[in-house]
């Protein structure tokens, strides 16, 4: 069913569009009442606009606090064609056919460092959020708008209808409705339990996630499957859902998922340091003096598996760099800090490669949690930001590492955190030299390391050894130990321990317990 417009209400905290909106709506001979700055803003421009506040007869009060909450105005939202004709014509109440509204910006405000808890609370909308859902409800005869980016579309319709509005465009803008009054009750849920946490709370029994879609996907994980990026709306700091394109391809969704894996590797270093990921696992890292210097190191690792991989790195990445990555290998994305004007027109010879300008890598990012859905559920978990340090660490063998062999073994142990369980890395002169990954067995991990290391003839005599759980028989060491490994990086706390370290000693190992396991699956 067609809705003709007659009257619209408009009463917006973001002004983007409105003057162009109002100048339509006035062509097509449509009644405009709107409120408190918005009013004035229409009237400035010469555009007939009735104060709310003369139409209701009843002035705003308390700040503005109190300006739309009127029988009038929800009447006019709520009434029924058919249905409540009479008793709207006995209390003077003009229905309105077009509701458009945004809501104060409490988001903006509340992710400000400076920002009062007085300010945020003021910035809480009650009227707003109360007409989207009344004229929500009430979609079979009042069409709502919360979005600028729909006031072009809603301009189409009326030109196409005759001015009127689809009952098809008035249920999808219904329920765009309630979704933005969800999410915005959800961030003002968030900020009062962040501020005023139970203290036997710490994860909430309603769990409300709040993302907003970045883009649609061209497919999933696979060509089957349909896909969407989403945005953690209170997310921070550098991350791929806040880079900037600089070239290339639309992002796919196996892209996003391994460049957030090589992004938060990469971010553990000090140093320049490169990450080369391909299926969500680091297959080279190194970190050097120069930038140039660990890409070289981190691609020898293994060469066939970074062919068509990721790449991130913690400095900015010049020419030099940009140049040999290029002339080395075929690369999905690459992405780093910032980007050098010098290697933005090397890379621009491979206009399909993806190029990520991240920003910062030491800020604070993301959210505290992390979630995975299974069916018919949803793990939350906080984030692995565990982390150790040499002095954190304890020498378990007759002998300990030389300095050398801890600086390598703090290396190992902060890429090993990447690598999908079970996970297994040998390291040099802080650069991988063979990794283990996913594997169901950590003997098998630690073959497969060695194998990685032989394949591209990568010597592991004197190089450390890292498990990101603990050793949970003797077979892993006596495998190291046949390759050369000098020092061994593990959690500890297996019910064997006794017996690995003994094994450790036979093979004049040098081995160290982190206390901390490092799982990812």
């Amino acid at each position: 069913m067609n809705v003709s417009v007659r009257r619209a209400l408009l009463s917006v905290s973001d002004k983007t569009g409105l003057l162009e909106l109002a100048q339509a709506l006035t062509r097509r001979q449509i009644e405009i009442f709107s409120t408190g700055g918005t009013a004035q803003l229409l009237a400035s421009h010469g555009i007939a606009v009735t104060d709310v506040a003369h139409y209701t007869g009843f002035p705003e009060i308390m700040d503005g606090r109190v300006k739309t909450l009127h029988p009038k105005v929800h009447g006019a939202l709520l009434g029924r064609r058919g249905v409540d004709d009479a008793v709207m014509a006995e209390h003077g109440i003009a229905p309105i056919d077009l509701l458009v509204v945004n809501l104060y910006p409490f988001g903006a405000v509340s992710a400000r460092a400076d920002a009062a808890y007085a300010e945020v609370i003021a910035n809480i909308d009650i009227g707003g959020p109360a007409m989207m859902r009344a004229a929500a409800k009430n979609h079979e005869r009042v069409a709502v708008v919360v979005d600028p980016q729909d006031y072009g579309a809603l301009l189409e319709e009326l030109a196409r209808e005759n001015g009127a509005t689809t009952l098809a465009t008035r249920a999808q803008l219904a329920a765009k409705a309630f979704a933005r009054t969800a999410q915005y009750d959800a961030l003002v849920a968030r900020y009062l339990r962040a501020r005023h946490p139970y203290a036997s709370e710490d994860f909430p029994a309603l769990l409300t996630l709040m993302f907003e879609r970045v883009q649609n996907l061209r497919y999933g994980e696979n060509p089957h499957q349909r896909a969407a990026f989403y945005r953690d709306l209170e997310s921070s700091g550098a991350t791929v859902a806040s880079a900037r394109v600089v070239q290339g391809k639309e992002l796919s969704f196996n892209n996003i998922a391994d460049v957030d894996a090589a992004i938060e590797c990469v971010r553990q270093f000090d140093e320049p340091a490169c990450v080369i990921v391909k299926h969500a696992n680091p297959c080279g890292a190194a970190s050097a003096a120069t930038l140039a210097a660990a890409y070289e190191q981190a691609y020898r690792t293994d060469p066939t598996s970074a062919f068509g991989g990721i790449i991130a790195c913690n400095a900015e990445l010049e020419e030099r760099t940009a140049a040999a990555i290029l002339a080395r290998q075929f690369v999905e994305v690459l992405a780093a800090p910032l980007i050098t004007s010098a290697a933005r027109a090397v890379l621009s010879a491979k206009a399909n490669i993806r190029v990520l300008e991240l920003g910062p890598l030491t800020q604070a990012h993301g959210g505290a949690f992390e979630y995975r859905s299974i069916a018919g559920g949803l793990l939350a978990q906080t984030r692995d930001r565990g982390a150790v340090s040499a002095g954190d660490l304890k020498i378990v063998t007759q002998r300990a590492p030389s300095e050398s062999q801890m600086l390598d073994l703090m290396f190992a142990w902060r890429v090993c955190k990447f690598v999908k369980s079970n996970a297994i890395v040998f390291a040099r002169d802080s650069a991988t030299i063979g990794i283990g990954a996913g594997q169901t067995s950590r003997v098998y991990a630690t073959r497969i390391a060695a194998l990685k290391a032989a394949e591209e003839k990568l010597s592991i005599a004197g190089a450390v050894m890292a498990s990101d759980a603990f050793l949970p028989f003797r077979d892993s060491i006596d495998t190291a130990a046949a390759h050369g490994v000098r020092a061994v990086i593990q959690p500890g706390g297996s019910m064997r321990d006794g017996e690995v370290i003994q094994a450790a000693n036979e093979h004049d190992i040098a081995m160290v317990f982190t206390g901390m396991r490092h799982f990812r699956h």
